[in-house]
């Protein structure tokens, strides 16, 4: 780690090729895509997309037009599925780029409609269904709607019709099967547009698919044709409660920048929130909140200093954490010496369990002044 670097973010790309490779295995016979959206959950899509596309994914999903942009420079050929619908106004810039918009509402799939017969272009487009999340897709009545105008869909290929699951991470959840049942009522006799562009799993006719990486695990029921994962191919846990299948993605090291000795009385940190009880050591650390170490982290959450656990006393600062050290031998105590926030003792959703949030937000919230290094895909892990 160069002397100038205080915090270095690791990313094994190899880690997420063989996270794809697993889940490719648990959905099959179903097309596994990937979903890149925030810059691959924070990790950095330009590195980690190409790898996905080398071990055999073709789907992409990006959650906005920008971000579909970026990745059509990196991935010239993959289907890319725009999940935020159409913007107003954007549609000639996701045809231009080839890109697919989700459309959500009868007005963008009349926008699309629109739009392609002026350009003289059958552009595809995905549809989405609101089954029980109530964020974006088609409402029931919407779906409704259109099964019984099927005009509404002409001019246009549909390629992909989805929905998304509330509580897939929760196995036992009834909402799990109630989404299930209405997606399935919903789109079994609709009468799909089959014309047009060959290029979705199914060919001509639609593809359908509810299942994002916690969805895989419930079982085949929820595969359909399509499934696709986001989290769990950065590492994250798939299920709650379950031991974690996929092979961990990301180390975050910090460095001490210095060592005090404390005792009885006092105070650490702004606030004066934590006060020593005893002769003790502190170690002052050089990454805060503007890095992604959650305030929520105060006095609860630990780092791991040569193996042992240091916890983390007083406020989390912009720049800097502290931790109490005094467990820790004294030989592995030194300006520089390097420290594990996440990594082998301590998982992403182990730290994102301290700061009383989800995995997710950790990845995503990770600031631009880490060093980050990205080990090789090319190491083939079975």
């Amino acid at each position: 780690m160069p002397d100038a670097q205080t915090a270095i973010l690791t990313i094994d790309l190899a880690a997420i090729a063989a996270n794809y490779r697993y889940l490719v295995e648990q959905a099959a016979p179903a097309v596994c895509a990937a979903a890149v959206k925030a810059d691959a959950y924070g990790l950095g899509a330009a590195m980690v997309a190409p790898v996905l596309y080398r071990e055999g994914c073709k789907h992409f999903f990006v959650a906005t037009v920008d971000e579909g942009l970026a990745l059509r420079q990196v991935l010239p050929n993959a289907l890319i599925y725009v999940l935020n619908g159409l913007p107003p106004g954007a549609a000639a810039i996701l045809a231009s780029a080839d890109l697919i918009p989700v459309l959500c509402t009868l007005e963008q799939i009349e926008d699309w409609r629109k739009f392609c017969a002026t350009a003289g272009q059958p552009k595809p487009a995905a549809l989405q269904i609101d089954t029980g999340i109530s964020r974006l897709g088609l409402p029931q009545a919407d779906v409704v709607r259109l099964s019984t105008d099927p005009r509404l869909l002409r001019g246009f290929p549909i390629v992909h019709v989805m929905s998304h699951l509330a509580c897939g991470d929760e196995p036992a959840h009834p909402m799990n099967d109630q989404q299930l049942m209405l997606f399935r009522t919903l789109t079994e006799n609709f009468p799909w547009p089959t014309s047009g562009p060959t290029s979705g799993p199914k060919g001509g006719k639609p593809s359908f698919g509810m299942s994002a990486s916690s969805g895989i695990f419930l079982g085949t029921d929820f595969h359909f044709d399509l499934v696709r994962p986001g989290a769990a191919l950065y590492g994250l846990e798939p299920v709650s409660g379950r031991a974690n299948p996929m092979r961990p993605v990301v180390r975050l090291q910090g460095k001490i920048l210095q060592i005090r000795d404390v005792d009885l009385g006092m105070t650490v940190g702004y606030g004066a929130t934590h006060r020593v009880e005893g002769p003790s050591r502190l170690a002052t650390i050089g990454v805060g909140y503007a890095d992604g170490i959650f305030r929520s982290l105060g006095n609860r959450g630990a780092v791991f200093v040569a193996g042992e656990r240091a916890p983390v006393v007083g406020r989390i600062s912009m720049d800097l954490i502290t931790v109490d050290v005094g467990g820790v031998p004294r030989a592995a105590l030194y300006p520089g010496a390097v420290v594990d926030i996440i990594g082998p003792e301590q998982s992403v959703d182990d730290f994102a369990r301290s700061a009383g949030t989800i995995g997710y937000e950790i990845l995503t919230a990770f600031g631009r002044r880490y060093q980050r290094r990205y080990l090789s895909d090319t190491r083939r892990a079975g």
